[in-house]
């Protein structure tokens, strides 16, 4: 490309390109993408972007190009990379002048070139450094900013690199560097402050601005531009310093008015600071040993003590705290159990720590954490008035109370008490004691001092289990409180229900529930929503949904409460309007319904007509829509087959949430297959509906994913329900969907496939054979070659084991098969078979594939067939080992009998431990009493089998077979079949 012709061309693409007319943009941009690829044409771009006369959105559109080119064709192995000749030429234009005077394109052009100096810099650009580093020199106030701005765009870059070679490099240009680094930051820092001083806020605002840059570079090369730093005394030098600086620029905050901008900039230097400290501390923790005692004196003071006040801001608050809490759980400063295990730096930072936390420091911090940063502040307390549904969202953990003081102060009380358990158990307990008793309802700052130290008493519950009798506590204490009514009080009752909710994991007295239900009624009943978000919690691990493990839940204790509960919860759904709200109800609910079961029943009926409206206003809101998805879940278990009333809503939704061509399948899916997965097991029968909804399955199955296993789930749970009906619609696309599984899929994966085909030959004998023929023959193939996945090998077996039971035709055609495609005698394919079967029995370990084994092989008998005579003494030996796993012995008769045989149909029963049956589970009980294994004594198979053989052969030739077996096993044998 020719840079003089088409310079002209490619501006005048640009500027339609910067067009609002999608017919004038669309073509520009394709011609732009045309050009990517030609040479020349990153060297235009240049001219244009550098050029600042010409339209700023023009200009802006070309340093993107060009930024993005560097993505894709600057290093020398991309496709259509650039040449060398023209990257020399770009990287001389890029760094000859730093004087471009709209911001957004200056930070734009220093990005770029730090992505060419990630792959450039030093090797085939030397001159970057250096030249950056005379371009801050320069007095030009636009020139500087603008070398500055890139200087640290460029040192952040090649700071991010990670490989040992780009590391050395680092730590070799910030040895260079590191003190014209410091030079330059001190003298901005000192100008800064001196321009302060002298009310100059003008010239003070830029000079800030160039301080907080060379911060930033200072920043990158102290925390990743040496291995030790600690030996490098400008590197300890230049953080000691900060401190006093820190104090300097905290005092300047004092003199800025609140409105003014130079003071957001301040504040966001201050910050900057801290954030030197926290990475330092991160990257070199050994290193930072000698920092420790200053950073705990320094944040301490600030935050713990009247020095602080008037000049600290809430996020240096935060920062402090982090600082303290980084230094506090550091491993690295904590000694190991056995004392000369610990290295000297651990050992010295650990004395350091221990020396700095005594008693009264401790007990001044907790204290302070306690009664100043726990209370409710007054525009909490108005929000909770106002709107108390976003107040309890940002209190139990909203997108900006992640980020705010509070959980930062719970954190670090949370961090310092478990590390300094002994000292401050005592005086928190003493804090607890101090406000037994009622409190005055018109000392609103009483109140709020309870609140807090509830809360302090409540997020340290695992470390004051052996301190607090909980339950007295509760009894004498706590309940008298929660029935406080006066408005006033409500500050109290909440945090006791919190409180409460923080202690049931931890310690409660089972026998306490009933009480706590009825308070938890009385409380929903006054529908005050903050309490009643709150008392969700309580009822969420009452209900044994927590995940310790030793909280049984008693069905007993809960079912005279279980109406009312239900139906204020509900209430409360249709009431609260916010998302994570309606989220956090559902689950409660869910976990409800889930725990008493069946006993929902009677209560559901609103619930289910309001979930479709529900539903349908959460279009945009998937994590809802997931939250629906899970109570479906629990409501459908909890119906059982009445759960067949709601397929009107229930099989849309589950459509919607398994159809992979819809975007919301990504939230979606996971619960949809679950929910897909009771729907089955609960239904009485198969509904057109419900069979229409497979057909979301192949793509399914394309996917591969770890939704694999609930898809083979859903697919037995199809056959279970009806295997005729379902098979001759799906079962030639379900073949062929198995057979591309099979070519590239896990040892776990195969086995569920193979466990679906065994299914359908369980429930269909006839016709399942013929339906998935394609899939058998490499199972015979499998176990000829002595397949090495001992649970391959198994299901294998058991497939096998179902045709040659239960067809013999179609077992003896896949031989046939087998040995057409081997090139061998269908005796042989035979011989191996059974040889190979007797051998590999033991991969076997279900008992009722272990007799199905014997009965297959025995099915073979009698015969006058060479090979299967030749394979007699294996065949009675399986047959013996089947007779050991299935058969029991009567202790008062003496006799033996078949413990795998069912006569007649039993309604499955759940013990009060276990989830009342399913339908799916009554299915497979009565498929039980078809199926061979439970019906077919394996003691008289043998029996007719060895007569029916004796017959055929005559005695003399029987008795020839039988010397072939082992002479005990033989003895067993006849043990068995006494008394026939």
């Amino acid at each position: 490309m020719d840079l003089n012709s088409a310079s002209t061309v490619v501006l005048q693409v640009l500027t339609q390109a910067t067009s609002q007319d999608t017919a004038v943009l669309k073509p520009a941009e394709e011609q732009l993408k045309q050009w990517e690829t030609q040479p020349g044409f990153y060297s235009v771009l240049l001219n244009i972007f550098t050029n600042h006369s010409l339209d700023v959105n023009v200009r802006w559109l070309a340093v993107l190009y060009f930024k993005n080119g560097i993505d894709r064709y600057w290093r020398r192995v991309a496709p259509h990379a650039l040449s060398e000749e023209e990257k020399t030429t770009l990287r001389a234009g890029l760094i000859t002048n730093f004087n471009e005077p709209v911001n957004q394109i200056a930070t734009q052009i220093s990005v770029l070139i730090a992505k060419v100096a990630r792959v450039d810099c030093p090797r085939q650009w030397p001159e970057l450094i250096p030249t950056l580093v005379e371009s801050v020199k320069v007095q030009d106030d636009l020139q500087q900013h603008r070398a500055l701005l890139t200087f640290y765009h460029v040192t952040k870059t090649l700071s991010s690199k990670r490989l040992a070679a780009d590391r050395k490099l680092f730590y070799d240009l910030t040895s260079n560097i590191y003190s014209f680094a410091c030079s330059l930051w001190n003298h901005h820092t000192d100008t800064f402050l001196q321009q302060i001083c002298a009310g100059n806020e003008a010239a003070a605002a830029n000079s800030l601005e160039r301080t907080l840059l060379s911060l930033k570079v200072l920043r990158k090369l102290t925390v990743h531009g040496f291995v030790e730093p600690h030996w490098n005394a400008e590197v300890m030098g230049f953080l000691h310093a900060l401190f006093e600086r820190l104090k300097q620029f905290l005092e300047c905050s004092r003199s800025i008015r609140a409105e003014n901008i130079c003071r957001d900039r301040l504040e966001k230097t201050i910050i900057l600071f801290t954030k030197v400290l926290l990475d330092f501390l991160d990257q070199h923790p050994f290193s930072f040993t000698a920092l420790i005692q200053r950073s705990l004196e320094f944040s301490v003071s600030y935050v713990f003590t009247e020095a602080g006040e008037g000049i600290v801001f809430e996020q240096f608050i935060v920062q402090c705290m982090n600082l303290i809490k980084m230094i506090v759980k550091n491993y690295a400063y904590k000694p190991s159990k056995n004392i000369e295990d610990s290295s000297p730096e651990t050992l010295e930072a650990h004395k350091i720590k221990t020396a700095f936390f005594t008693y009264p420091t401790l007990m001044e911090i907790c204290r302070r954490l306690v009664t100043h940063y726990f209370l409710l502040t007054k525009e909490e307390l108005t929000m909770w008035e106002e709107d108390p549904e976003s107040f309890t969202v940002e209190e139990t953990g909203g997108d900006s109370w992640k980020y705010s003081l509070r959980p930062c102060t719970e954190v670090l009380f949370i961090d310092i008490f478990h590390e300094y358990n002994q000292i401050l158990t005592p005086v928190l307990l003493e804090m607890v004691h101090s406000l037994q008793g009622s409190t005055n309802i018109e000392d609103t700052n009483a109140i709020l001092i309870k609140d807090a130290v509830y809360n302090a008493v409540g997020l340290a519950a695992y470390e004051l289990f052996d301190s607090v009798d909980f339950d007295q506590w509760f009894k004498n204490q706590l309940l008298a409180e929660l029935q406080v009514s006066y408005d006033r009080y409500k500050p109290i009752r909440r945090r006791v229900i919190w409180l409460i909710g923080q202690w049931i994991s931890v310690k409660f007295k089972s026998d306490l529930r009933p009480v706590l239900y009825e308070a938890i009624r009385n409380l929903l009943q006054d529908r005050d929503l903050v309490f009643c978000i709150h008392l969700q919690s309580v009822l969420f691990f009452l209900n044994g949904c927590s995940p310790v493990d030793d909280f049984e839940f008693r069905t007993d204790q809960f079912l005279p409460y279980l109406e009312s509960m239900f139906t204020l919860l509900f209430q409360l759904l249709q009431e609260v309007t916010q998302c994570d709200t309606k989220m956090h109800v559902l689950h409660v609910l869910s976990c409800v319904i889930e725990r008493v079961n069946m006993q929902i029943r009677p209560y559901v009926g609103c619930l289910v007509q309001y979930l479709p409206l529900l539903w349908k206003q959460s279009e945009e809101h998937n994590m809802l829509r997931c939250a629906i998805l899970s109570t479906l879940i629990h409501l459908v278990q909890g119906l059982g087959a009445d759960s067949k009333n709601l397929y009107p809503f229930l099989l849309p939704v589950i459509q919607l949430s398994t159809d992979v061509s819809q975007p919301p399948h990504v939230y979606l899916l996971e619960d949809g297959l679950e929910l897909w997965l009771v729907t089955l097991e609960n239904s009485p029968c198969l509904t057109p509906e419900l069979l229409r909804i497979f057909q979301n399955m192949s793509a399914l199955l394309e996917l591969s994913s770890e939704n694999l296993k609930n898809c083979f789930k859903i697919i037995n749970a199809y056959i279970f329900l009806s295997s005729s009906e379902f098979l001759q619609v799906y079962a030639t696309d379900l073949c062929r969907s198995f057979c591309e599984l099979l070519k590239d899929i896990t040892t776990e994966g195969q086995v569920q496939v193979l466990k679906v085909v065994e299914n359908v030959l369980k429930v269909n004998p006839v016709l399942g054979p013929q339906m998935f023929q394609p899939l058998l023959p490499s199972v015979c193939r499998g176990i000829i070659d002595g397949e090495r996945y001992p649970v391959v090998m198994s299901t294998y077996l058991g497939i096998m084991g179902r045709v040659l039971l239960q067809n013999a035709r179609v077992f003896s055609l896949l031989l046939s098969q087998v040995a057409c495609e081997l090139g061998q005698e269908l005796d042989q394919i035979l011989g191996n078979m059974i040889e190979m079967w007797v051998d590999r029995m033991d991969n076997i370990t279900q008992p009722e594939r272990r007799k199905l084994s014997a009965l297959a092989l025995l099915s073979l008998l009698p015969s006058l067939n060479g090979v299967i005579q030749d394979k007699f003494c294996g065949i009675i030996n399986i047959s013996v080992e089947g007779l050991h796993d299935v058969m029991t012995e009567d202790s008062e008769t003496g006799t033996y009998k078949d413990c795998m045989l069912m006569s007649h149909f039993e309604e499955p029963k759940a013990t009060d431990d276990e989830e009342p049956p399913t339908e799916q589970d009554k299915r497979k009980k009565i498929l039980a009493l078809k199926d061979p294994v439970h019906t077919v004594s394996l003691q008289h198979f043998i029996y007719e089998k060895l007569k029916a053989q004796q017959e055929l052969v005559g005695e003399q030739g029987f008795q020839a077979l039988m010397e072939t077996v082992d002479t005990e096993i033989v003895t067993q044998l006849q043990e068995f079949l006494q008394g026939f």
